[in-house]
C-alpha cells in the first residue's frame, strides 16, 4: 500500500468530514429542538448552492464571500417552512411528520430544476484550481478553506447557543418544551428560529462545498443520506457528535477506496450506519436514542 497515498485520502477525508459536520449540525439541531426529522435537508441545502452560484456568476462575488448572504437567504426559507409546514404537524405521529417533509423536498427540487435545469454546474472560482502541499501530500485549497470555514461556523454556533439569550431558550426549548413556555418562552417563535437556524447552518455548508463540486438538483438525496448517517453515527440531536461523526464518516469513505472503486464509497456508509443502529443506538457520542 501506498503510504503517501494512504496519507492524502486520510488528509481528504478529515477535511470533507468537517463539512459533512456542518450540514449534519443544522439536521441535528433541528431534531433537538422538535424532534422532527427534516428529510428536505438535502434539497435545503442545494438551494443555497444554488443561490451563491448565482451570485457567482451574475455578480462576480466568490461563495466563501456571499456565505453570509446565502445563510440569511436560506434563514428565511427555513423559517416559512416551520412557520408554515412544520409547527402545524409537531404533534403528529412521527410516521405522519415523514411525508409533510419529503413534500417539501420533493417541491424544492422540482422549482431547483424548473429555474436551473438537470445539468450539473462547476464554476470556476478563484481558489478552484489552486493546492498546496502538506509534507508528500498535495491538497486542494478549496477543501482546507472549507474545513477550516466548517470549524469556525461550528463554533460561532456552538457560542451562540452557549452565550446569547436566544440561545438559552432554544436549549430551554429542547430540553422541555412545557416548562419553556411556563416560564414564558414563545416556544413556536423558537421552534421557527431553530428550523431557520438549522438551513442557514446547512446552506453555509452548500457554500462551502461550491467551488469543489458539481452542482445539480439530484445531489441532495445523497447529502440528505449522509446527513442522517453522520447525525446517527454522533448521537441523534447531539451537536458536537453532528461534527465528530461527519469526521468518522469523511475518513472512512476516503479511505475506502484504497481497496473500492470510489462509486461504492456509501456501501461503507450505510455498514457504518447499521453497526451503529445494532449495537449502539445512541450514537458514538450518547445522544437520544
Amino acid at each position: 500500500m501506498d503510504s503517501a497515498l494512504a496519507l492524502q485520502l486520510l488528509i481528504q477525508g478529515i477535511l470533507l468530514g468537517g463539512v459533512y459536520g456542518l450540514i449534519a449540525l443544522g439536521l441535528s439541531l433541528i431534531f433537538g429542538v422538535m424532534g422532527v426529522i427534516n428529510f428536505a435537508h438535502g434539497q435545503i441545502m442545494v438551494m443555497g448552492m444554488y443561490a451563491s452560484y448565482w451570485i457567482f456568476v451574475l455578480l462576480g462575488i466568490d461563495p466563501y464571500v456571499s456565505l453570509v448572504a446565502v445563510a440569511a437567504i436560506i434563514f428565511v426559507l427555513g423559517y416559512a417552512i416551520q412557520y408554515l409546514v412544520v409547527n402545524r404537524i409537531l404533534d403528529y405521529p412521527e410516521a405522519m411528520q415523514v411525508l409533510p417533509l419529503v413534500s417539501t423536498g420533493l417541491i424544492l427540487e422540482n422549482i431547483a430544476l424548473l429555474l436551473w435545469g438537470p445539468d450539473h454546474r462547476s464554476p470556476q472560482t478563484a481558489l478552484g484550481l489552486d493546492s498546496i502541499w502538506m509534507g508528500p501530500v498535495m491538497v486542494d485549497t478549496s477543501r482546507v478553506i472549507a474545513f477550516s470555514l466548517a470549524i469556525l461556523i461550528t463554533g460561532l454556533i456552538f457560542l451562540f447557543l452557549k452565550k446569547t439569550t436566544m440561545g438559552k431558550r432554544i436549549r430551554a426549548a429542547s430540553d422541555n418544551r412545557t416548562g419553556a413556555v411556563l416560564v414564558g418562552i414563545n416556544v413556536d417563535r423558537i421552534n421557527n428560529f431553530s428550523f431557520g437556524l438549522g438551513a442557514a447552518t446547512t446552506a453555509a455548508a452548500g457554500c462551502l462545498l461550491v467551488p469543489i463540486m458539481p452542482i445539480s438538483p439530484y445531489i441532495a438525496h445523497d447529502f440528505t443520506t449522509a446527513a442522517f448517517i453522520v447525525v446517527i453515527l454522533g448521537g441523534m440531536g447531539n451537536l458536537p457528535g453532528a461534527m465528530a461523526g461527519g469526521l468518522v464518516l469523511g475518513v472512512a469513505e476516503s479511505l475506502s477506496t484504497l481497496v473500492l472503486p470510489a462509486t461504492l464509497k456509501q456501501v461503507v456508509s450505510f455498514t457504518l450506519l447499521i453497526i451503529i443502529i445494532l449495537f449502539r443506538p445512541q450514537g458514538l457520542f450518547g445522544g437520544k436514542k
